[in-house]
C-alpha cells in the first residue's frame, strides 16, 4: 500500500455533501472525503490485511496519511496502528505522540487510545508515561491517559487510573470531566464497588458531570 494510492481511492468516490456535513458535524476544523464509518473501511480492507502479513508498520505511509488535510487519512492511521497494534514498541510512543498531539479533537483520540491501552499490557513503561501525561498542559494528552485503560475489565491496574484521574480532578474542562466518568463508567461493569467507594471518596473535588457519567450504572 501506498500513501498515492490510498488518496486516489478516497478521492474517487468522494461525496461532496457528505463531506459537507461531515465538515460542520467538526464545526468545520478538517476537511473530509465524504466516507462514513463502513464506507471508510472497506476502502482500505483488503490492504491493511496485505500490510498485517509484512510484520512491521509503514510510519512513512503513516506519516503521509496524518498529513493529509482529509480527516478520513488520520482516520485510516488510527485504524491502522489498531489492527497492526502488536507490532509497536515502546520505542514508537515518540511517532503516536506526534498524533496525538496534532489536528486534534475527541474522534482521533478517542481512537489513539486502543493501540496505546494494548501496548501498555505488554510494556509496563507505558504505566509511567501515561502518569507523565495526566499532567501534561494539553488537554488531549491528559485525556489519553485517562482513557488509556477502557475496556480491560480485570486487566484494569486500578492503582494508575485512580492516580490518573485523581491527578484530573478540580477541572472546569469538558472534555477531561467527560472522560473521567467515561472510564469510571465502563470500569463500573466490571468492579462497581470499586468505582462506588471511589466517587464517594472524591465527590467534593469531581465534577457533576463525572459523577453523572461514572455513576450511571451502579445501582
Amino acid at each position: 500500500m501506498n500513501y498515492q494510492e490510498l488518496q486516489r481511492t478516497f478521492a474517487r468516490d468522494a461525496n461532496g455533501k457528505l463531506a459537507e456535513q461531515m465538515s460542520a458535524y467538526m464545526r468545520n476544523q478538517f476537511e473530509f472525503y465524504g466516507y462514513q464509518s463502513a464506507a471508510r473501511k472497506k476502502v482500505y480492507h483488503q490492504q491493511l490485511i496485505q500490510e498485517k502479513k509484512q510484520h512491521q508498520i509503514n510510519w512513512q505511509l503513516l506519516n503521509q496519511a496524518w498529513d493529509d488535510p482529509h480527516r478520513e487519512m488520520q482516520y485510516f492511521v488510527c485504524d491502522y496502528l489498531n489492527r497492526m497494534a502488536e507490532y509497536l514498541s515502546f520505542s514508537d510512543m515518540y511517532r503516536i505522540e506526534q498524533y496525538v498531539r496534532t489536528k486534534q479533537w475527541w474522534d482521533t483520540i478517542d481512537s489513539l487510545i486502543k493501540p496505546i491501552g494494548k501496548l501498555g499490557l505488554r510494556d509496563q513503561r507505558i504505566d509511567k508515561l501515561m502518569l507523565q501525561w495526566s499532567l501534561d498542559e494539553d488537554k488531549w494528552v491528559r485525556r489519553v491517559a485517562i482513557e488509556h485503560q477502557l475496556l480491560r475489565k480485570d486487566k484494569m491496574n486500578i492503582d494508575l487510573l485512580a492516580e490518573i484521574i485523581e491527578n484530573n480532578l478540580g477541572n472546569n474542562e469538558f472534555f477531561i470531566n467527560k472522560a473521567i466518568g467515561w472510564a469510571l463508567r465502563d470500569y463500573s461493569k466490571t468492579n462497581p464497588v470499586w468505582v462506588k467507594q471511589f466517587i464517594f471518596d472524591h465527590q467534593s473535588a469531581m465534577a457533576p458531570l463525572s459523577i453523572r457519567e461514572g455513576s450511571k450504572y451502579i445501582r
